[in-house]
């Protein structure tokens, strides 16, 4: 294992003062910078009994995988991610210094998702302390870079040779159970033009004017994607989020690039949306004669991804849910945006995302937990395994 951060491991803890801990590592993404913090974290959890391994998989970036085996049984895991989005302007104070104030925690990343990963330590510090309640084997898997391309899932998807049966993502839910959440996918398309002097524009082709025609196009595709209908998460979309074109002030652009930002549904397969663009980009070049292609697939989170309602992994945490609501109501939903989910749907795991804060304030200035979802999340976390983990009566 990779040698520790010099912070020292928190040997009385608190969910408090754990998150002001994690908060006050800067962990913006971009760029990253997830060890430091992956090397606390991993140093928590080593403290508490679970074996450890600090998965170093790119320069800087760091996901932390943590086992505790208590006899036989299932395997659950705990995911949730270690990284920030870039705290940007408009905070009345420093955001990686916490600051409570009218029962809430303040600081960039204190719903999205270092709230819920506080929770979950010390859900994980609860279920070792009673472990003569649970049978079979507990994980925590906090990861890198969730916020622009989730990198670290995917890693950890492509080398892990565990079997996981369930697992609960923290995001910022409210403590309320999320079953479903949309996928996208982000092609640059580029289309060219061919380049001349602005002062006799009619000897080139004009790749901004080639781009309007495409971008009419997409906006009728998008009519036809948005009839792909999610109960949860609504409707699929098509739209440009990025264009960019031209080098100088006196030359026709020879080439223009649009992002286009595909959010898929669960039911809609990658291949099939990947295939369904290029579709559309074949009908452009025969309808207008445009010459585009794709140039890059900018990483996402992945997948759209659905838990079936009726799995149990599902009934264990509304059932958990319950018990901290304050009015003992659970409705269960889906995320608009993605999340790690999809990568634990793809190595056979059943799964929920659920958490403290809400996604009202994740990402923007004074982001905040509510002191009471976060004291509760990690009773929740800790129900939802013990709900699960059963021990087999003797």
């Amino acid at each position: 294992m990779s040698s520790r951060t010099e912070l020292p491991v928190v040997s009385d803890l608190n969910v408090v003062s754990l998150l002001e801990t994690l908060v006050s590592l800067n962990t913006e993404n971009p760029p990253g910078r997830e060890l430091e913090a992956a090397r606390f974290l991993a140093g928590v959890l080593e403290s508490l009994g679970c074996e450890v391994t600090l998965d170093e998989f790119e320069p800087g970036r760091a996901n932390v995988i943590a086992t505790y085996v208590n006899g036989p049984g299932p395997t659950f895991a705990f995911n949730t991610h270690i990284d920030v989005v870039p705290a940007g302007a408009d905070w009345e104070y420093d955001p990686f210094v916490a600051r409570i104030a009218d029962d809430r925690l303040y600081a960039r990343g204190a719903c999205d998702a270092k709230g819920p990963l506080a929770a979950m330590v010390m859900a994980v510090a609860d279920l070792i302390a009673s472990r003569d309640r649970w049978s079979g084997t507990l994980m925590a898997i906090f990861v890198a870079d969730e916020e622009v391309g989730s990198a670290g899932a995917k890693h950890f998807a492509a080398i892990t040779e565990q079997a996981i049966d369930y697992v609960v993502v923290g995001e910022p839910t409210s403590n309320q159970p999320v079953i479903a959440h949309k996928g996208s996918l982000r092609p640059i398309v580029r289309i060219h033009g061919k380049s001349a002097h602005s002062g006799t524009p009619d000897l080139g082709i004009n790749a901004l004017y080639e781009a309007a025609k495409l971008v009419g196009l997409v906006e009728r595709t998008h009519r036809q994607v948005k009839c792909h209908h999610h109960h949860l998460v609504g409707n699929a979309s098509l739209t440009i989020t990025r264009l960019n074109g031209g080098h100088a002030d006196n030359v026709v652009p020879d080439r223009c690039d649009l992002m286009l930002d595909r959010r898929m549904v669960p039911g809609e397969s990658e291949a099939q949306v990947r295939s369904d663009i290029q579709a559309m980009l074949d009908l452009a070049a025969n309808e207008f004669g445009l010459h585009t292609e794709i140039v890059e697939w900018k990483a996402t989170t992945g997948g759209a991804s659905e838990t079936e309602q009726s799995h149990p992994v599902v009934a264990a945490t509304v059932e958990a849910a319950r018990r901290v609501a304050a009015n003992g109501e659970v409705n269960i939903g889906g995320f608009q945006g993605g999340c790690d989910l999809v990568h634990f749907r793809k190595l056979g795991a059943n799964g929920v995302v659920i958490g403290p804060g809400s996604l009202a304030v994740a990402h923007q200035p004074e982001e905040f937990v509510p002191l009471a979802e976060l004291e509760s999340a990690v009773g929740l976390y800790r129900d939802i395994v013990l709900g699960l983990l059963k021990r087999a009566a003797v």
